[in-house]
């Protein structure tokens, strides 16, 4: 049996940008992609904690060290800057393998660094 298991979080990250313009995915800073083991285009959820609002998009890799947490195209809808956010990342997984898997959590600092 396969199940979907959390494979990734960043926990309380803010919102640097919303793009109305630009085509929809959330850009993020590549130092957090590399703490959190998620990739490019990789699909997320991302939950905003100041609203309430949840949507599923894509990643785009920001720039290294920036902190840039950009919400794009009509996921800019979804919150403003300064808002905090969860983004989080699931897997597929045998169901013995999901009970021992390791997620990886990021828990960011002031300006979305490590």
């Amino acid at each position: 049996m396969q199940i979907e298991t959390l494979k990734s979080k960043i926990h309380r990250a803010a919102i640097t940008e919303a793009n109305l313009n630009y085509v929809g995915s959330l850009t993020l800073d590549e130092d957090l992609m590399n703490a959190a083991n998620i990739i490019e285009n990789e699909k997320v959820q991302v939950v905003n904690v100041n609203n309430g609002e949840r949507l599923e998009t894509y990643i785009i890799k920001g720039k290294k060290g920036s902190g840039t947490v950009c919400l794009n195209g009509p996921a800019a809808r979804k919150g403003a800057v300064g808002d905090i956010v969860v983004i989080i990342a699931y897997a597929t997984m045998d169901f013995e393998e999901a009970k021992t898997f390791k997620p990886s959590l990021v828990f960011p600092k002031e300006g979305n660094k490590l």
